[in-house]
């Protein structure tokens, strides 16, 4: 289908297209898409949900080149103050890499969202259900929550606030707008913050320390997602300049571990998705379709936002015969 065909069809669509908001595609350093839906501008933003960690991948990057942090350092060296809980040995072999690649081990069998998210400190709430019985296992396991742990090691690293790093290192050399803390982080405020399909302010929620919430929360425009994936196209360039070394990048690319199929059989790097084995496209992916989708053997980025919807995870499909055809 053509563009107008296109909106048409997403503007009529009563199914897992209907809370599309913006779709920004860059092409051989080019714009060459940039359409919005449900009153959104191209400025607006959203919270991206798990897209959120991708990012908090490329701060990493960040925080190692700078030779602040190891991936093999373990996390409690980063905690020298937080005291273990009586009987628990696993969380003493936890290494960053384990925590970047959701391979680090958890107490319990579900996210433990109502304990940490009422707390006055989510990464040390979190930190509670760091290890377990079983060891390091290897085993995927998606948590959310624990990144909120990698968040407090980057800022226990670098002596300073991850939104700070981010501005400075990040956004700002991309020549997008500076994020600023959300503020609020009630219950009530949390729901509205996952439920509300108004354009959101440039930020990123965050606990009652002020912290950054690591695994969800961002507030990005698609043109944002599109541009930092112009720079992971690019080895961690953009526009000549150097945001984030190309040694980490690849690493960050290359997969690590094969998923099953509650996520496709993707493969995983560290905190972003490589859909195929036998080709070079890369994604970081959040609940409610939102996505940087970045190929490089056609030397494009997308990104693409929507408003909450459950049971929508993976639009790379849809990328990839909806949206790249009209400019390819």
């Amino acid at each position: 289908m053509n563009r107008e065909e296109f909106y048409r069809f997403v503007s009529q669509s009563k199914g897992n297209e209907s809370n599309i908001c913006q779709i920004y595609a860059i092409k051989d350093g080019d714009t060459v898409y940039d359409e919005n839906w449900h009153s959104y501008k191209t400025e607006d933003a959203v919270n991206v949900n798990s897209v959120t960690k991708g990012v908090m991948a490329l701060l990493a990057g960040i925080a190692i080149d700078k030779g602040l942090v190891g991936v093999e350092q373990k996390v409690i060296d980063f905690f020298p103050d937080y005291q273990v809980k009586r009987g628990e040995k696993t969380i003493y072999d936890v290494t960053v890499k384990h925590l970047i690649t959701m391979t680090a081990p958890y107490k319990g069998k579900s996210e433990p969202w109502k304990k940490v998210c009422t707390s006055d400190d989510w990464t040390l709430a979190i930190l509670d259900y760091l290890g377990g019985r079983n060891g390091i296992t290897g085993e995927f396991r998606y948590a959310t929550l624990g990144i909120q742990i990698l968040a407090g090691i980057i800022e226990r690293a670098t002596g300073e606030k991850c939104i700070d790093l981010a501005n400075d290192s990040l956004f700002e050399p991309l020549g997008l707008p500076k994020r600023i803390i959300h503020g609020d982080s009630s219950k009530e405020d949390q729901f509205d913050f996952f439920m509300n399909k108004n354009p959101r302010k440039y930020e990123w929620y965050s606990d009652p320390q002020g912290n950054v919430t690591a695994g969800w929360g961002l507030c990005m425009s698609a043109r944002d997602m599109a541009v930092i994936g112009t720079m992971v196209l690019n080895g961690g360039m953009y526009n000549g300049r150097r945001i984030i070394s190309e040694e980490y990048m690849k690493v960050m690319l290359t997969p690590h571990i094969k998923l099953g199929e509650r996520f496709g059989f993707m493969n995983y790097g560290y905190l972003w998705y490589k859909p195929y084995d036998d080709r070079q496209v890369y994604a970081a992916i959040g609940d409610s379709g939102n996505i940087i989708y970045v190929n490089r053997d056609k030397n494009v980025s997308v990104g693409m936002t929507g408003t909450f919807k459950p049971r929508i995870f993976d639009r790379v499909e849809f990328i990839e015969t909806k949206i790249l055809p009209m400019f390819d």
